[in-house]
C-alpha cells in the first residue's frame, strides 16, 4: 500500500468493516476517529475525542488532529500529524522519548479521570435560585 499524503475525512456514525486507505473516519456519537496508519503498514489507528486525548479541527473541508499521531506500539513506529488534512511527518522518537511521551499521556488521561469524577460546584444554580420565591 502507498503512504497517503492526504486524508479525506468521511463523518459516519459507525466505523466500516474494511477501512480505505487516505480517509479519516470520524465518529462524532462515538466521539473517535480512525484510519489505517499513513505509513502504509495497514494497521488501523483509533484516535479517541476528549481533552485529554485528541481534538478535532474541521474547517469545512479539511480537517486536523491534536497532538501528533504517534503509533509506538506498532512495529512501523510511525509519526505524524494530521494538519488541514495533509500527513505531516515528524521525526523518528527514541525508546526514551517515547517512554516520556507514554508517560505524559498516561499523567494527562488520569488528572482528566480525577477532574471527571469531582462533584460540580453548585454556585451557578444557587446564584439562579437566590432571587427566587415560590
Amino acid at each position: 500500500m502507498t503512504p497517503p499524503d492526504t486524508l479525506r475525512p468521511v463523518f459516519t456514525k459507525t466505523f466500516p468493516p474494511a477501512m480505505d486507505a487516505g480517509v479519516l473516519y470520524i465518529s462524532i456519537p462515538y466521539r473517535t476517529c480512525s484510519h489505517l496508519c499513513c505509513c502504509g503498514c495497514g494497521h488501523e489507528i483509533v484516535t479517541p475525542l476528549s481533552p485529554a486525548q485528541w481534538s478535532l479541527t474541521y474547517d469545512g473541508e479539511n480537517v486536523s488532529l491534536t497532538p501528533s499521531i504517534g503509533n509506538w506500539s506498532l512495529p512501523c513506529q510511525s509519526h505524524y500529524w494530521i494538519r488541514a488534512s495533509r500527513v505531516r511527518w515528524s521525526r523518528r522518537y527514541t525508546p526514551a522519548e517515547i517512554d516520556q511521551n507514554q508517560e505524559r499521556d498516561r499523567r494527562l488521561l488520569a488528572a482528566h479521570d480525577r477532574e471527571e469524577q469531582r462533584p460540580r460546584r453548585r454556585a451557578s444554580l444557587r446564584r439562579y435560585f437566590r432571587f427566587w420565591r415560590p
